[in-house]
């Protein structure tokens, strides 16, 4: 993240990614605690098929709602996935 922050690109349009992407590294920090490299990566390719699709002709508010409903479906997917931590020898296995 700290490096992330010292970002600071010439063009405007750039510059808004880059911050975006300085957003998503903190929330990242700030919430989880690790895995900003991967929600860096992440967010930078959605945001440059985002920007792509857009340039292409794609109307920029039905991308927007088609991220959005896709990232819904991703948690909902994720939440499946996960199982609860039920004492101190689930997190030790986690850890290790």
């Amino acid at each position: 993240v700290s490096v992330a922050k010292e970002i600071d690109l010439p063009g405007p349009f750039e510059n808004m990614g880059a911050k975006m992407v300085q957003q998503v590294a903190k929330k990242t920090a700030d919430v989880a605690g690790d895995g900003t490299t991967a929600a860096t990566v992440l967010a930078a390719a959605i945001y440059d098929r985002g920007l792509r699709t857009v340039a292409s002709g794609a109307n920029a508010v039905a991308v927007q709602r088609g991220i959005n409903a896709a990232a819904s479906i991703a948690c909902d997917a994720i939440n499946d996935f996960a199982s609860k931590c039920k004492g101190k020898s689930d997190l030790q296995k986690i850890a290790t």
